[in-house]
């Protein structure tokens, strides 16, 4: 029987990008960059789209975020040098959360190469009761996507 592999369906538009250049230290034992690399650039990113808007983490109109899930889909190895542009967008939204949506590139010359593809999900959580908590009407707005 064959594995089943992650498949994601990504929105149309993104909201946000970013983009820094990979540094040796991001890569593992196959010179290439790592999982755990490819989810701390989500990471750097997604930290960046929330202060672009004016949150953070721990401060989104009064309530925090905790990550409750995360799915990767890897395209094409990340080397050492290249500058990848990830690209952030809200959707998927629900009365405690949303999900957060990434795609991962590189340009060379006039060609973009996708390297991955990535899926948060985002929880609202009260981190003093330890209980998930409503997403604020503000936030959700702030956060939905305008072309």
């Amino acid at each position: 029987m064959p594995m089943a592999r992650i498949k994601l369906e990504m929105p149309d538009f993104f909201s946000f990008n970013t983009s820094f250049a990979v540094r040796i230290t991001d890569l593992n034992y196959g010179s290439h960059v790592g999982n755990d690399t490819v989810l701390s650039f989500i990471h750097e990113a997604r930290v960046q789209f929330l202060q672009s808007l004016g949150y953070t983490e721990l401060n989104l109109e009064g309530t925090s975020l905790i990550m409750s899930d995360a799915s990767i889909e890897f395209k094409k190895e990340i080397l050492y040098g290249d500058v990848v542009t990830v690209s952030v967008t809200a959707s998927e939204f629900s009365r405690v959360g949303f999900d957060l949506f990434y795609k991962l590139e590189k340009k060379t010359g006039d060609a973009i190469s996708l390297l991955a593809l990535a899926k948060t999900g985002m929880v609202c959580f009260d981190y003093s009761s330890k209980k998930v908590s409503q997403l604020p009407e503000p936030a959700r707005t702030k956060l939905s996507p305008r072309p």
